[in-house]
């Protein structure tokens, strides 16, 4: 599994959030990776995004 930015963050923001996707997606702050990540099912995480696109959220 490897880690990407957030394609909501800009290439020189200090504040974002970093994803591994597999089977359980993993969310993390990339100012504080030591203190590990969050896990999401695959699914939670897909219908999170729709809802984001759908402006739902």
């Amino acid at each position: 599994m490897s880690w990407h930015k957030s394609s909501y963050s800009g290439n020189n923001e200090p504040n974002c959030v970093e994803v591994a996707e597999g089977s359980l997606t993993l969310v993390r702050d990339t100012q504080h990776r030591h203190l590990g990540a969050l896990p999401f099912p695959a699914t939670e995480w897909d219908a999170f995004l729709q809802a984001v696109k759908d402006d739902e959220l």
